[in-house]
């Protein structure tokens, strides 16, 4: 199976104002591919598209949680061969002393900003039968962090869609390869002082984004390991009566 080519269509990342999202659309750009990229601030965005090969990179300004926005920028995008889902907000606040209200506002966007991109993307790929959609994931939801749960509760509840998505989608079109990668903790306003640069993370991340092998579909990725399903014990026992060995794959 090949990996996406420039020639395949256009790729999307949301987020693509600054951190992991500037550093991927920076790096596709690099690669030859034209990358359109959403953000909320327009100046944000002239950043990323200063960093990018001329004529390479389209800026979208746009909400992620604003469905009628993102169907209507995705519309004028044809073919889409790539979705990387990275848009997403952290405030740090205890749940007690937070306005529902703006516990809410997180949800939609990086649950609601989820929905809206896939749905909006998948208006092309399931009609030319093929694309390859990246979800950027975390373990938040198994493991939430003091005054992150807005923020644990949406992602998790993203990474149960990319599942859903799958079980609507995956016998239909087999060639439209969907999955999570978590990028790990990097040096971005949103992670911490000594994480890992957003741009070795992004080699990473674009290295999984362009391989649209099938059987990457409902595959889970952190940073450029492949995170094995748990087995129950009568499968860990017919492994190693019959000597097999599931190995990580690495990017």
């Amino acid at each position: 199976m090949t990996d996406l080519r420039p020639e395949d269509g256009t790729a999307i990342v949301t987020g693509a104002g600054s951190g992991l999202g500037q550093a991927m659309a920076v790096a596709l750009t690099r690669r030859g591919f034209n990358v359109a990229g959403t953000g909320r601030r327009a100046d944000a965005l002239a950043d990323t598209a200063a960093l990018c090969p001329p004529d390479r990179f389209t800026p979208l300004p746009l909400d992620v949680g604003d469905a009628e926005a993102v169907a209507q920028a995705f519309a004028g995008i044809r073919p889409i061969a790539l979705l990387v889902n990275n848009a997403a907000v952290y405030p740090q606040a205890d749940f007690a002393a937070m306005d529902p209200q703006d516990f809410m506002a997180v949800v939609n966007t990086n649950l609601g900003g989820v929905v809206n991109c896939c749905h909006a993307a998948l208006q092309d790929m399931c009609a030319r039968g093929q694309g390859r959609i990246l979800n950027v994931a975390t373990f938040a939801d198994l493991h939430p962090l003091p005054a992150a749960s807005a923020y644990s509760v949406s992602k998790g509840a993203a990474r149960i869609l990319t599942r859903a998505l799958i079980a609507d989608l995956g016998d239909r079109f087999p060639e439209i390869v969907i999955g999570d990668w978590m990028p790990g903790s990097l040096a971005t306003g949103m992670g911490i002082p000594d994480g890992l640069p957003p741009e070795v993370a992004a080699e990473w991340g674009i290295a999984l984004a362009l391989r649209r092998d099938p059987t990457l579909t409902g595959a889970v990725f952190e940073m450029d390991r492949e995170i094995l399903p748990p087995r129950g014990l009568k499968r860990r026992v017919k492994d190693a009566l019959l000597f097999r060995r599931q190995r990580p794959r690495r990017l």
